[in-house]
């Protein structure tokens, strides 16, 4: 149980006091009357004596009573009746809540830290009130009348005959049979006569001779005279009197009974009383005196028939009890009690009291006590047989004995007043009354045994419960409590009397006891005991009193020496729940929110559910807006796991609630709704318009949009691409105050700086929802919340903008959405826009709805469907206007020491966008785009540019990072117009038709990779767009022709193209913008085509200098006829090169046709030679000479647009892949230049651009496809492809652990390298006729041809002593001599040719092979000299015959 103000010591004495009644004369009245107060209301204050008081027992002991107070109320003829005092107890705890600021008790169990209120004082006002109202009952006397007090006035005519007239009236009361209430404790009554005098009015001598006059007549020991009003009440207040009365007028103690008057047994004294006096009780002023319902005259134990109104006190005027006392308390407050009284006054009443009770009422108690005392010690000397003969004489009118079971069921017998049982009793209470608690335990015990006998089970309930009461409170505590005792009292008055109110009043004493000895549990059990629903006394509402009791019962588990957190939530919400039903709703809100303390957080969701939803509703009975709605929002936002009916149920009501709130303020800031869920942190920003559709062959460009997902590794390539393009604008710097351009936020992108918006451009905010209930949402009129601040940002001053705040509306213009559905449990996203007509600062706030949901046709939980409203397609039952903000939070920032130590975020600023000055916006739309492309294969397309804003762009570029996937023309493009058969064809080339004479010879041109845009220090990836004046005015378009080339390798394709332009008007904000796309291209295999190159033996050519060669191609076709490719035509060969050019083709086949079907291959052998001298010399180091040998019968200029756009492209994409860097150290310079110089003499730069068509059935027509493939030739020797060659992965090795040593990588060139340097070639005849037998020896003469190929000076030495070793060479050739010199050693300048005549000398007829010599060479300036012995070309066989 709660703490209380009174401990139990102190609690029980103060409920269990000797009654004195008071009769008083209608002057008296008067004089009392005059301080608003009745003689008994007059004395209450001062009931409690101040000193100890003496009396002696019957063994003539000196005994001490303490703290001892009476308590004087007026003679009431009718006892109180149950629906009264059930109405005052409901009053008294509703008038009694928990202070304001209340400091509560914060108690730490487990994992619980709970505030609960330390006291419950409307309980402690409850039980004060219940002990104080409970009636008078005929088997026990403990609030039998002792005394009773006859006032008259001294200004009265005749005192004295008055006080006669009261006596008569008092005893007409106590022994008329008419009267059976009230109850007294014995027939001779103590009287008491007290003369009243007023002070201020009154002749005093008169009244002391009056008072001498009843001395005389009554005795000193039985009359007072009692001065009061000193002072007239219409005297200037300017004294402060306290006022000691109001503290006991409001606890409207059932005592005052100045309401219930009777009509058949009236108190003489009240006659004339006013009826405004009524409300001083607290009950209704309604409440008429003549004509009382019938209830109210009832018997106090008789059954109440009539279902009492106040039982159904959770109907629509449950809150009249608590404001009827709200008025009442209202009325009391004007009044000023005891206005005519002093202080001195004060204490002319306390020493009356004192007086009264240590003369008057002390020794009649005293004497009382002695007579039955003798009694009973007179009556245990009487033999048993006796006794009970006697007991049977004075028992005379008792029912005849009945069996057991008869007796239980009417709680036993009834004894007559004069029965000896109840003297025994009578002597008990008195002790007991006096705190002679020893002689009282004796007594109780006694009679105890007297009644249990008898079977006077009622009797004996009440022995039982006052002996244990009394044990309790015997001073030393001889003995223990004797909780049994209260226990079977308990379950008498209960089961076999049916008197909850009697059980009711032991429960709460022995609960105290048991609370005061730390026994909580048991109290808990007893309290808990009897709240039962179905202990329901007829006529008495259980409800208050179960949801008191719980109340403690909840306290005493909390107050455990272990708390029992949980079972004191239980308890509480039962409490909760019966105050409910008793119409106490502050009390069961309050029960609800404390043990809400315990519940919430833990995963009790649905038990979280109920109290949050009693909360809500309680609190919006009480008018408690706010914490209704807070209390509906708990259930909204959890996690519910409630049916779909009941989450409707919650939502209804959260919105029937939400909805009077809302009109209480409706000019109000929007409040915020629980639902649905917003994540925040997915909230998406996009700026610019929503692309569009695809328009027939018309496809817009892809740019951005929010339905693109992110992806951070294709978010990396454009950053790239911008930095790329800005850099080449930028003269290849990127400015410090770059940035990349974002126009879609979200939690990955960069959002540290304010984005920029342009003006008239739409800002579009996509709002994550989610629906967490099972209930479908439905949110209506659904718009952005922003603020928006106009500024100029070129610098001037900010002063007239204040003016445009009040336009602030049509500076931004807001879309609404007039319907958004979210169904149960779904996410959403909704796309808001916004469209900013002005430049400043914006800042997107949030997210303004109605809330409402869909009317079906369910009823839950008693709430019907509302009458709806129809908008659109759904039924709307009710809805309620609010917001939700949007709060971002920004990444945590983890750079400094200090921000890795705490924790900090940084600012997330996408919601807070800088309106700027209009730029031009570019819309591209690729017009016969394909998806699909053969390998290497030519199609031409056409870019449509369309400038749809109010500004002139200029500077575009589209920058990519497959710039050989794509081309708009090189300078020569418009420069030269299409063939007529290039049209008729439909090529994509530019053609020319050739003369059947010229095929097979090469068709020569040249052109500079500068008009192609790959100049030196260029980025090939960065190209310029062709635009006419390079400006595109607002709302011009341009369409641009656009080849394109499907890539080498086959498969799916994703190109980037990033579009780039700028404003012809330069803007500080935005520099320049850009527009994304992305091209997805499939290709299919074509062809594949390998390349060698090699020496020609042949050494002369045209000019006779030597460096011919021979280009070997293998074309083969790859396709698999998957595309419905018939046959791939190879129509042209082209080479291009800054030094080689091919000659002729050296096919030896006639076939001219060069077809090629599915995977059949074709070889072809063309003749390169080195350019002229002075062609080279003369032209730019970026001049390519074309050369074209055609196979068919029109030459495709593969030195124009796009053939040689591709060429050039591809050509760059290879000068882009990883080098071998040479490493150049000062000491090794010379070394390393000879090397290099070897190393040339073994490259070539020769590209090979194989042109093909390839013929394709679709559709039942015939298509020709075109197509280019570029082999680029390197090295001398070494294969090359057109298509990319996979790499093996390396195979698996051991892990070899060895000590690094400093080897430099070897200068050396290799052998093959070396072998280059020089270029060997015999001439010979091939046959020679010899006449062996006329000459023995024949001489041949050779010619020895050497030839520099590199470009410096190289020493030469020929030695001819070298002999064929092998035997397999000698067997196959035969063996001959050279004559002459062995040896020459020769300097060949940068490549010369140099012949040398030798001679052979043979023996015999035969085959022989000449290339014996060994020739070593080294370059001329050069210490180290790598020696070699040049590899010799193929055998050299000549047959000598004989003639």
């Amino acid at each position: 149980m709660a703490q209380c103000v009174q401990s139990v010591q102190e609690l029980i004495p103060d409920s269990f006091v000797p009654c004195v009644a008071a009769l008083c004369s209608d002057e008296a009245e008067r004089l009392t009357r005059l301080n608003h107060l009745s003689f008994a209301e007059l004395l209450k204050p001062f009931s409690r004596l101040t000193s100890e008081v003496h009396m002696r027992d019957p063994n003539n002991q000196l005994h001490v009573i303490k703290n001892l107070k009476i308590a004087v109320s007026n003679i009431i003829t009718q006892p109180p009746q149950p629906g009264a005092i059930r109405k005052l107890l409901n009053d008294v705890v509703s008038g009694s809540q928990p202070a304001e600021g209340l400091v509560a008790n914060v108690i730490t169990a487990g994992d619980y830290d709970l505030n609960i209120s330390a006291t419950t004082p409307w309980f402690e006002s409850y039980r004060e009130t219940f002990l104080q109202s409970m009636p008078a009952s005929d088997h026990e006397f403990l609030n039998h009348y002792l005394a009773c007090m006859l006032v008259a006035s001294s200004s009265e005519a005749e005192p004295v005959e008055q006080f006669s007239k009261l006596s008569q009236e008092q005893h007409r009361i106590q022994h008329n049979s008419d009267c059976s209430y009230p109850k007294w404790f014995i027939p001779n009554t103590l009287k008491y006569y007290v003369l009243l005098h007023d002070a201020s009015a009154g002749d005093e001598q008169r009244a002391e001779s009056i008072y001498e006059e009843m001395k005389q007549k009554y005795g000193t020991q039985g009359c007072y005279l009692l001065k009061i009003n000193s002072r007239t009440s219409n005297r200037a207040s300017d004294e402060q009197i306290p006022d000691p009365w109001s503290q006991y007028l409001q606890k409207n103690s059932i005592q005052n009974q100045e309401s219930y008057e009777d009509g058949h047994c009236t108190i003489t004294s009240n006659k004339n009383s006013d009826s405004n006096l009524l409300s001083l009780d607290g009950l209704d002023n309604e409440v008429k005196v003549d004509g009382l319902p019938n209830n109210f005259r009832a018997h106090p134990l008789q059954l109440d028939p009539s279902g009492d109104p106040s039982n159904s006190i959770d109907g629509p005027d449950h809150v009249k009890s608590a404001s009827s006392l709200h008025e009442t308390k209202k009325a009391n407050t004007g009044i000023i009690h005891g206005a005519c009284l002093t202080l001195t006054d004060h204490d002319r009443i306390r020493q009356f009291i004192q007086e009264f009770t240590f003369r008057g009422l002390l020794p009649h108690i005293e004497k009382t006590i002695r007579q039955l005392n003798d009694q009973l010690i007179s009556r245990k000397g009487l033999s048993r047989s006796l006794f009970s003969a006697t007991k049977k004489w004075f028992s005379g009118s008792k029912v005849p004995e009945k069996s057991i079971n008869e007796l239980k069921n009417t709680s036993g017998l009834l004894y007559p007043p004069e029965a000896p049982e109840l003297q025994i009793r009578k002597m008990a209470d008195l002790c007991f009354l006096v705190q002679h608690y020893d002689l009282a335990y004796s007594c109780y015990h006694t009679a105890k045994k007297d009644f249990l006998n008898d079977q006077a089970m009622l009797y004996a309930a009440g022995a039982l419960e006052m002996a244990a009461v009394s044990a309790f409170l015997q001073p030393g505590a001889p003995r223990p409590y004797p909780a049994h005792y209260m226990d079977t009292a308990i379950q008498t008055y209960r089961d076999i009397c049916k008197n909850m109110v009697l059980a009711e009043r032991c429960v709460l004493l022995s609960a105290e006891i048991l609370k005061s000895q730390g026994k909580y549990s048991e109290a808990a059990a007893l309290l808990i005991r009897l709240t039962s629903e179905q202990n329901t006394w007829k006529g008495m509402d259980s409800d208050l009193r179960s949801a008191l009791l719980l109340e403690q019962a909840a306290h005493c588990f909390i107050n455990m020496k272990s708390p029992m957190v949980r079972k004191y939530a239980f308890h509480m919400i039962l409490a909760g729940h019966r105050f409910s039903k008793a119409g106490q709703k502050k009390h069961a809100l309050r029960c609800y929110c404390q043990a809400m303390q315990v519940y919430k957080g833990k995963g009790w969701s649905l038990a979280e559910d109920h109290i949050n939803f009693t909360i809500g509703r309680q609190s919006y009975t009480l008018r408690q807006l706010d914490n209704a709605v807070s209390a509906f929002r708990h259930i909204l936002i959890n996690e519910s796991k409630q049916s779909a009916a009941q989450q409707g149920a919650f939502l209804r009501e959260y919105l029937y609630v939400y909805k009077n709130v809302s009109q209480l303020s409706p000019d109000g800031p929007l409040p915020q709704l629980p639902l649905p869920y917003i994540n925040s942190s997915a909230t998406r920003v996009f700026f610019g318009h929503d692309r569009r559709p695809a328009d027939g062959e018309k496809q817009a460009a892809t740019h951005i949009s929010l339905d693109q997902e992110y992806d951070s590794e294709s978010s990396q390539q454009w950053r790239e691409l911008e930095e790329q393009v800005v850099a080449v604008v930028n003269k290849g710097v990127i400015p410090s105050n770059f940035h990349p351009t974002q126009y879609c936020l979200n939690s990955y992108s960069d959002n540290s700086r304010f984005p920029l918006a342009v003006v008239e451009e739409p800002i579009t905010v996509e709002v994550a929802f989610r629906n967490p209930l099972k209930v479908p949402l439905l949110l209506t009129d659904l718009s952005l919340l922003w603020k928006f601040q106009p500024k100029d940002f070129s610098g001037k001053d900010n002063e007239e903008v204040k003016e445009l705040v009040t336009d602030e509306l049509e500076k931004i213009g807001t879309e609404v959405i007039s319907e958004f559905v979210i169904n149960s449990e779904e996410s959403k996203v909704a796309r808001l826009k916004l469209f900013p007509h002005h430049i400043g600062e914006l800042h997107i706030l949030g997210v303004v709805y109605n809330l409402g949901t869909i009317q079906g046709s369910m009823a839950v939980d008693g709430i019907g469907a509302l009458p709806g409203c129809h908008t659109g397609k759904h039924f709307l039952s009710m809805s309620v206007r609010g917001r939700q903000d949007l709060e971002i939070q920004g990444p945590r920032l983890n750079n400094t020491k200090e921000e890795k130590t705490s924790i900090k975020y940084g600012p997330d600023r996408r919601l807070d966008p800088i309106i700027t000055e209009e730029m031009p916006l570019l819309e591209v739309f690729f017009i016969h785009f394909p998806t699909g492309l053969l390998c290497g294969e030519i199609r031409k397309a056409y870019v449509e540019f369309v400038n749809v804003s109010k500004c002139p762009l200029t500077g575009l570029k589209v920058v990519s990072k497959r710039p050989e996937f794509f081309t708009f023309g090189g300078n020569t493009a418009i420069l030269t117009p299409l063939s007529p058969s290039a049209s008729e064809n439909c090529s994509a080339y530019k053609t020319v038709v050739t003369d059947s004479t010229s095929v097979c010879t090469a068709l020569i041109s040249s052109a500079s990779s500068v008009d192609f845009g790959i100049g030196i220090g260029s980025q090939p990836e960065v190209i310029p767009v062709p635009l006419p004046d390079t400006v595109l005015l607002p709302g011009a378009s341009v369409q641009l022709p656009m080849w394109l080339r499907g890539p080498d390798e086959e498969g799916v394709h994703e190109i980037n193209f990033l579009f780039y332009y700028e404003s012809v008007k330069k803007q500080p904000k935005i520099r320049h913008r850009i527009l994304r796309h992305t091209a997805v291209i499939c290709t299919s295999r074509s062809l594949n085509v390998r390349a060698t190159v090699c020496r020609s033996n042949s050494l002369e050519d045209e000019e006779g200098r030597g460096g011919n060669m021979l280009v070997f191609v293998d074309v083969e076709n790859t396709n698999t006829s998957e595309a419905g490719v018939k046959e791939f035509h190879i129509v042209q060969v082209s080479s291009s090169s800054k030094h080689w050019k091919l000659q002729k083709s050296v096919n030896l086949s006639e076939n001219k046709d060069a077809k090629l079907a599915s995977r059949e291959k074709g070889k072809f052998c063309f003749k390169a030679i080195r350019c002229k001298e002075k062609e080279v010399a003369t032209q730019s180091s970026e001049k390519y000479t074309f050369a074209d040998i055609i196979f068919g019968n029109e030459q495709i200029v593969s030195s124009a647009s796009p053939c040689a756009d591709f060429f050039y492209r591809s050509l760059s994409s290879e000068f882009k892949k990883p080098q071998a860097q040479l490493s150049l150290h000062t000491e090794k310079q010379s070394v390393e230049d000879a090397v290099r110089l070897i190393q040339k003499c073994n490259e070539v730069d020769l590209n090979i651009v194989v042109l093909w068509k390839a013929y394709v059935v679709e559709d039942s027509k015939q298509l020709i496809l075109e197509g280019q493939h570029h082999v680029i030739l390197r090295t001398i020797g070494k294969e090359a492809f057109s298509y990319p060659q996979k790499q093996e992965p390396p195979e698996m090795e051991l892990l070899k652990f060895f000590r690094p040593e400093n080897t430099t990588v070897s200068s050396r060139p290799s052998v093959e390298q070396l072998s280059n340097l020089i270029k060997t070639s015999l001439h010979y005849p091939e046959s020679f006729n010899h006449p062996f037998h006329q000459k023995s020896l024949c001489l041949v003469p050779v010619t020895l041809l050497l030839s520099n190929c590199s470009k410096a000076d190289v020493d030469v030495i020929v030695d001819l002593r070298h002999k064929t070793t092998s035997p397999e060479a000698l067997e196959i050739h035969g063996s001959f001599t050279w004559l002459g010199q062995t040896q020459y050693k020769l300097q060949l300048k940068s490549q010369e040719i140099h012949s040398l005549q030798l001679k052979a000398c043979f023996v015999h007829t035969g085959v022989y092979n000449l290339g014996t010599p060994r020739v070593f060479a080294k370059l001329s300036d050069q210490v180290t000299v790598f020696e070699t012995s040049q590899q010799n070309s193929m055998p050299a066989l000549i047959i000598i015959t004989n003639v």
